[in-house]
């Protein structure tokens, strides 16, 4: 069984111990990812260290002249000599949230630095701020087209989400950060929708050329729906006479054409590691309330045909909100259903806890309903936990959201200004099921009264 070869951990040694012994060293808040690591938004050139920080644009005239400016931007470059002093960087406050939760709380800062080596970290640590650095990670997106617009999704992220504000109108009576998701197009983030020339993706395909092809170590395409990018198939085509051994992943919805999916395999042949992360947290009709335009019964079955091919590993990005908690456990049991049918470790899961927009925030449900659901969480772990297809990763995933259901101070605000956010996930979900034509109460039955409520 696939068990994450990629991370640097000493034999036997645990995360906590990593942490001890080569972050802490340098500095309380150390993370490599600010280094080497970087999410790039190409169709609106807004980039990040990772999926965490708000992102920020990088310079299109710095970029024009530059092209390692898409990662190395003046406001990394601060951050990185921030945590060279032990400073707690504004934008890394959901790793700081989680070791906030106490001593025992791995936040995902060290995942994301575990998979450099000692020596590279060193390098990080004792650099000059200003010098740029080649990237070892990269996760980039080309657009923002795509065939879903789910729940949690907005226009910045999802073509069909733009279709449906601009036929459609925005949401109206919203009060909290929710006005930032569903109220207007996005339009900043299709800035290049519509021309053939992008500076950000041609800056891209130079630095590829030039360096990234060589240092990356791990390459992940995002989206939209990269599958329905034409720069995804470029950059494959590139790997049809230029063979790598890298970490590639492509994250996909699964709701794709039968031709696609056979494209997808026959190129994956071409790169050593490939992997397939698709997002989903429930079965049924729960996933497809969730996941606007989801078919269960379509993706089960691109699912099944990628599992049976030997060299693609699969991956499941559970995204946790208020309305996944209640199906969330029977989608688990599907996957270690998987694990066992096909004896590898397909899908492994992670469980990425849904922070914006804060109105769908799992921590807006009450506290009852809360711990109720990190009971049945809690006893569904030590049920599996030593069953041989959990690995340590999605067991300390299944710990840190068990306490964050459990945490007593509101991170959301004080109870005036979570009311306010209840409101509005009630005000969003009354307009979601009347523009998609679903039934908020009748999928969610769990949680009727409480919404009745609101």
């Amino acid at each position: 069984m696939k068990k994450y070869t990629d991370q640097k951990l000493q034999e036997n040694e645990t995360f906590h111990e990593y942490k001890a012994r080569v972050m802490d060293p340098k500095s309380s808040s150390f993370c490599g990812a600010k280094w080497y690591y970087s999410t790039i938004w190409l169709g609106s050139g807004m980039t990040t260290s990772c999926h965490h920080p708000l992102p920020h644009r990088a310079s299109e005239e710095d970029v024009r002249a530059n092209y390692k400016a898409l990662a190395n931007t003046s406001i990394r470059k601060q951050e990185r000599a921030e945590m060279q002093k032990g400073i707690r960087c504004n934008g890394c406050d959901y790793c700081w949230r989680v070791e906030d939760l106490g001593s025992s709380q791995i936040s995902d800062r060290v995942y994301k630095t575990v998979l450099y080596e000692d020596d590279a970290l060193e390098q990080a640590y004792n650099s000059n701020p200003e010098d740029d650095f080649d990237l070892k990670y990269l996760e980039i997106s080309f657009d923002r087209t795509c065939n879903l617009a789910c729940s949690y999704c907005n226009p910045a992220f999802s073509t069909t989400w733009v279709k449906d504000i601009k036929n459609n109108g925005p949401y109206e009576v919203l009060q909290t950060d929710a006005q930032d998701h569903y109220t207007h197009a996005h339009d900043d983030a299709g800035k290049y929708d519509h021309e053939d020339a992008n500076p950000y993706v041609e800056a891209f395909f130079k630095w590829w050329e030039a360096d990234l092809n060589r240092t990356l170590t791990h390459l992940r395409l995002t989206g939209g729906e990269p599958l329905m990018s034409k720069h995804t198939w470029k950059l494959l085509e590139w790997f049809e006479s230029n063979k790598r051994d890298l970490y590639f992943a492509i994250n996909s919805n699964l709701i794709s054409k039968q031709e696609l999916i056979d494209k997808l395999i026959k190129a994956s042949k071409n790169i050593g590691d490939f992997n397939v992360y698709t997002s989903c947290e429930s079965v049924g009709h729960r996933a497809e309330y969730i996941r606007d335009g989801f078919e269960w019964h379509t993706w089960t079955q691109n699912f099944d045909q990628l599992a049976q091919q030997e060299h693609i590993s699969l991956h499941s990005m559970c995204t946790i909100g208020a309305i996944s908690l209640g199906g969330l456990l029977e989608y688990l049991d599907w996957c270690l259903v998987q694990k066992a049918k096909y004896n590898k470790d397909t899908p492994t899961f992670t469980l990425n806890i849904q922070r914006f927009p804060k109105c769908q925030s799992p921590l807006i449900l009450p506290m009852h309903i809360r711990e109720g659901y990190a009971q049945e969480l809690v006893h569904w772990k030590d049920q599996h936990k030593d069953g041989g297809y959990l690995h340590a990763m999605e067991i300390e995933h299944l710990n840190r959201l068990i306490d964050y259901l459990k945490e007593n101070h509101n991170q959301l605000g004080p109870p005036d200004y979570v009311g306010k956010l209840q409101q509005d996930f009630k005000s969003y979900y009354t307009q979601f099921d009347k523009r998609r034509g679903k039934n908020f109460t009748e999928t969610f039955p769990e949680l009727a009264g409480w919404y009745n409520g609101l």
